[in-house]
């Protein structure tokens, strides 16, 4: 979720955030900064970019201008900013080198604080539950502070039958190092944060840095990041109706709408899985032989014949996909729908990337049957290793043809 939803959210629900507006027009930054100064006690302003990746701030545009977060000394600077923000891709260290695009900036009112700390809620397997984090060292990045400094990092259990107390919230308040005056109005904030946002919206980790302190002692979230339960879905629908498609690989968007988990990746070795754990194991392997995985797709346990089409649709809409190995362990997932699949898919889809099949369970004899008596040419395989040897093998061969410009047709035997 962008930035200025989070903060929608958290003003909603009664929470201090900064002044702010978003727009994705460059000529409204002006007048929205002009609107801030008159309505504060400073000619500053903050045009944040709104894009969906940590460490904005360290970050650098394809304008060539640096940093995704810059303090504006007047509404000018701040056209001018938004002018090297807007339109542009911003590259981080979570981004990776092709960057994200900045379709939208935030503009918000300068505050001057006087303290700066970290707060977040995070879903814990070791507390088996949600734990507060806090420290007074916010506003930094929170994984060197955990390196240099582990002492400065402060964990609080929250017990998910009872739920946060006002003693617990108090404490870590004061723990962090909230001046007295405002530790009831930070234990208060951290009370709203975990009920009335991380709870009511099926959090699985709310992360404010930094959550600062002004000179009046009032406490301000000043920046917010929040990401939720996907299995939450049925019940968040306005919050997942959020969601920035612009900010994802487009074909994540095509495997979300037909219910199939996919990640682009780097390789040249398609992979169809079904779950998760085999999914990692099966690109796993690859490397192991040499290779490179193209992606990372689990179909899951009820997946049908028509997303068994739609899956080899996503994985063949990639260009460097050279072969393609599909694992699946029948269990509650019956391998003759993925043999119906496949050859659904070959049909329609006219399909020349070799595929190498490594079927293992539920009616996988019915599966054998299926492809044995289909036109399509398949590389069968009951054993993972030689399979995966396999899909590196025929990636490589068609990889050095395609480089040489010569047209390969997939023959058995390999």
């Amino acid at each position: 979720m962008h930035e200025y939803l989070s903060f929608d959210l958290l003003k909603n629900a009664g929470i201090q955030v900064p002044k702010h507006f978003v727009t994705e027009s460059v000529a409204e930054v002006r007048s929205i900064a002009e609107e801030l100064v008159a309505s504060t006690d400073t000619q500053d302003v903050v045009v944040k970019a709104q894009v969906l990746a940590g460490g904005r701030g360290k970050g650098h545009f394809t304008s060539g201008m640096k940093g995704g977060v810059k303090l504006c000394f007047s509404p000018a600077e701040a056209e001018e900013v938004a002018m090297k923000m807007i339109g542009h891709k911003l590259i981080t260290k979570q981004t990776g080198e092709q960057g994200r695009i900045c379709n939208k900036v935030m503009v918000v009112e300068r505050l001057y604080t006087r303290r700066e700390f970290y707060f977040a809620i995070v879903m814990d397997r070791a507390f088996a539950g949600p734990v507060m984090v806090g420290s007074s060292q916010g506003g930094m990045n929170i994984e060197e502070v955990a390196a240099e400094n582990p002492a400065a990092i402060i964990k609080e259990p929250i017990d998910i039958t009872s739920g946060l107390t006002r003693q617990q919230a108090v404490s870590l308040a004061a723990d962090v190092g909230f001046a007295a005056a405002s530790i009831d109005q930070a234990a208060d904030t951290f009370t709203k944060l975990y009920e009335n946002i991380f709870l009511k919206y099926d959090a699985t980790m709310l992360e404010i840095n930094p959550m600062a302190e002004n000179k009046n002692g009032t406490v301000y979230c000043m920046d917010c990041k929040l990401n939720f339960d996907d299995n939450a879905e049925f019940r968040q629908k306005e919050i997942f109706a959020m969601k920035d498609w612009t900010q994802e690989d487009p074909r994540e968007e095509i495997a979300a709408a037909a219910n199939l988990n996919y990640i682009g990746l780097d390789g040249n070795i398609g992979c169809l899985v079904n779950g998760a754990g085999l999914a990692m194991a099966t690109m796993d392997i690859i490397q192991l032989h040499g290779g490179k995985p193209a992606n990372f797709l689990d179909v899951g346990g009820g997946a049908t014949s028509k997303q068994v089409m739609e899956a080899f649709r996503l994985i063949t809409s990639d260009p460097n996909v050279h072969s393609i190995l599909v694992n699946i362990f029948g269990g509650i997932m019956r391998c003759d729908v993925i043999a119906q699949g496949i050859v659904q898919a070959a049909e329609q889809l006219k399909l020349k990337v070799p595929i190498i099949v490594r079927l293992q369970g539920t009616r996988v004899e019915d599966a054998k049957v299926i492809l044995n008596t289909s036109e399509l040419k398949t590389v069968p395989s009951d054993n993972l290793d030689n399979a995966a040897k396999m899909a590196v093998k025929i990636a490589s061969i068609m990889s050095l043809a395609k480089d040489a410009k010569m047209d390969v047709t997939f023959q058995l035997p390999i």
